[in-house]
């Protein structure tokens, strides 16, 4: 286990909206800690509630009924109990974010220079700006950066678009990055190469990451633990090497197996049948149990709580010791 204190803190963390269906439960009571220069995943399939919790983080979420309870500790502070003005200063300096899409988070109009600098002069004291984009654009690995910092953001391909972004995440040297699906857009061959420098700046760096993904690969290659969400919930949790091999929900061995490998032959791609049920009409018991093959009368009645499998290990199943 991490002895080293909790950069994150999340307890028991809802973000509810009202709506016409009844109340959405996006995320609904999860539990997750990062500790100081750590790695951490969150992983899911598309629609659990991975970036609205990444977005919680810093209280970037908005719309209409929402209602946000629970407890997010991020160096200290508790997020949801502070201003708004000092939520703003914690923003980029504290935590900050990299997204899947740089292209559409990239100003088209502006140069990547003026970008980088604009979240420097919010937030940092420098006396020479344009030097010091100059050294982040070349710490992040972008050729030429004298010159390539006048260029606009159409003129630089999606991996050099996501170093920029990088970049400007690193600007006020954050003490947790998030990166939400930072590779999604990306090549395989990219996005080894982004992972890399990721790797290398946060050993520069001393940072803490939160890796939001889909993707074990990556999870596998990249981060110390994980936490398996779906549907609001955190389903498992425990070290990458323990959850990889000894996996205990079958959720998460059903993401495991739907992991394609090269040295295995199959005609179809293995998947998990069903879908993520929508939040605002969630079935009883296990939030599983319709796409759960084992699934019996408990699992039907009762939603199950997380459950010691071994020291840092927990489990969201009634039957997981049956199915281990």
């Amino acid at each position: 286990m991490n002895s080293s204190p909790p950069i994150l803190d999340i307890s028991d963390l809802k973000v509810h909206f009202s709506s016409e269906e009844g109340v959405i439960r996006a995320v609904d009571g999860i539990d997750l800690v990062v500790h100081e220069n750590e790695t951490v995943a969150l992983v899911g399939e598309s629609g659990c509630g991975k970036s609205l919790t990444a977005l919680a983080l810093a209280r970037l979420v908005s719309g209409a009924g929402l209602k946000m309870s629970g407890s997010i500790q991020v160096a200290g502070d508790d997020i949801l109990a502070l201003p708004e003005s000092r939520v703003r200063a914690l923003r980029g300096a504290t935590i900050s974010y990299i997204f899947q899409d740089p292209s559409a988070s990239l100003n088209p109009v502006k140069t990547i220079g003026n970008q980088i600098a604009e979240v420097i002069r919010l937030h940092r004291k420098v006396s020479n700006v344009t030097d010091e984009v100059i050294r982040l654009m070349s710490l992040v690995g972008l050729p030429n950066p004298e010159f390539r910092r006048k260029s606009y953001p159409h003129q630089f391909s999606g991996g050099m678009q996501q170093r920029v972004m990088i970049a400007m995440a690193l600007a006020c040297r954050p003490r947790i990055l998030v990166a939400d699906e930072p590779t999604t857009a990306l090549d395989a061959t990219i996005q080894a190469q982004i992972f890399t420098l990721l790797r290398d700046l946060q050993s520069q760096l001393k940072m803490s990451v939160l890796l939001i993904t889909h993707n074990l690969g990556l999870v596998a290659q990249n981060a110390a633990r994980v936490y398996v969400m779906y549907s609001g919930r955190v389903m498992e949790s425990g070290p990458v090497a323990e959850i990889l091999s000894h996996a205990a929900h079958p959720y998460t061995k059903g993401l495991l197996a739907a992991v394609p490998r090269l040295n295995r032959h199959v005609d179809r791609m293995v998947g998990i049948d069903g879908a993520v049920p929508h939040p605002a009409r969630l079935p009883s018991g296990c939030r599983f149990q319709p796409r759960c093959p084992g699934a019996g009368d408990l699992c039907r009645q009762i939603e199950p709580g997380m459950d010691r499998v071994k020291e840092g290990h927990e489990v969201r199943c009634h039957y997981w010791k049956q199915k281990a």
